[in-house]
């Protein structure tokens, strides 16, 4: 991955993460994390 690629990349993760804040209360956002810290509770069992 280029620096320009991971430029925009995160650019247009921050730019959805404040569309979610200012459409969804973040609540996207808060579902997003709590299913990835269920996901590393699953893989941390079969581990």
């Amino acid at each position: 991955m280029t620096n320009v690629i991971a430029s925009w990349l995160a650019g247009l993760i921050f730019v959805a993460l404040i569309a979610d804040q200012v459409f969804n209360d973040g609540a996207a956002f808060v579902f997003t994390i709590v299913k990835l810290l269920e996901f590393i509770e699953w893989l941390a069992f079969w581990r």
